[in-house]
């Protein structure tokens, strides 16, 4: 487990544990739909958006998706690392 993955997963388990699968992904849906409402701001009200809240989102985010990451023994690097391989071999040639 790499570091950011063994830092969230010792702070929900100092927390009480890891919620159920689905509550988990509920979390993500949330948190995507607020990271969705911060990137509105920057696209639809001019100047009503923050850099720092979009982080914050973001980083809300990614805390979910390790939660579930570390739930079912996942290595984030190992299956981020997976995709790009994937996308780069598959689209090679999507964008010339």
């Amino acid at each position: 487990m790499n570091k950011l993955q063994k830092e969230v997963d010792n702070l929900i388990k100092e927390f009480g544990g890891y919620w159920k699968p689905f509550e988990m992904l509920a979390a993500v849906i949330e948190e995507l739909g607020e990271l969705s409402d911060e990137m509105l701001k920057f696209e639809k009200v001019k100047g009503e958006g923050s850099i720092e809240e979009l982080e914050e989102e973001f980083g809300d985010l990614m805390f979910a998706l390790f939660c579930i990451a570390n739930y079912y023994g996942i290595d984030i690097e190992k299956a981020l690392s997976n995709s790009i391989s994937k996308y780069r071999n598959r689209d090679k040639s999507r964008w010339q």
